[in-house]
């Protein structure tokens, strides 16, 4: 009995200092929060300019800039689709879903881009696809966006995308 007390008085002696020690840092010492990249910045602006650049393509029907833009092994999880992958797919599924049936707006004031040290950069929004050769209804479809890039060789990828709640939304005349 009195080796066990002994035995959990060493252990209780010997973490002691170190829950003492973790309770008195503060999360600046033990993380660097997330920080989004101010619009200003370069980071932002190189990735709001190829996110303008996808979507250009898409709106002309350009695959073949289009696909420049799609790493190989990129995954798209779409909440009314599910998972598809690979550049190739995901591009085909473009041309055949999008391509000549919507124009793509970003909404205002949503594009935000977060670094991601040693990878890339991740972007998120909320984006409207407006049906422009239909008659206007003033309904559109919106849905909020992930973008996940590399930077690889000075190239810029998609890599990954969630595209979630997707719904109709009342268009806002800007």
């Amino acid at each position: 009995m009195r080796n066990r007390l002994a035995t959990w008085l060493l252990i209780v002696c010997s973490i002691t200092p170190s829950i003492q020690a973790s309770a008195q840092s503060t999360p600046a010492q033990d993380a660097v929060p997330a920080s989004k990249t101010p619009p200003s910045g370069e980071l932002f602006q190189t990735i709001s300019r190829l996110d303008t650049q996808v979507f250009d393509a898409i709106d002309r029907c350009d695959m073949k800039t289009e696909s420049s833009f799609w790493a190989s092994d990129a995954e798209f999880y779409h909440d009314k689709n599910g998972l598809m992958v690979g550049g190739e797919q995901i591009v085909n599924a473009i041309k055949n879903n999008l391509c000549g049936k919507v124009k793509r707006e970003l909404v205002p004031g949503t594009l935000e881009v977060y670094p991601l040290p040693g990878y890339g950069a991740v972007e998120i929004g909320v984006h409207r696809f407006l049906h422009p050769w239909q008659q206007d209804h003033g309904i559109v479809g919106e849905a909020k966006f992930i973008h996940v890039w590399r930077y690889k060789e000075g190239v810029w990828k998609i890599t990954r995308v969630i595209s979630i709640d997707h719904h109709e939304a009342n268009r806002v005349s800007n």
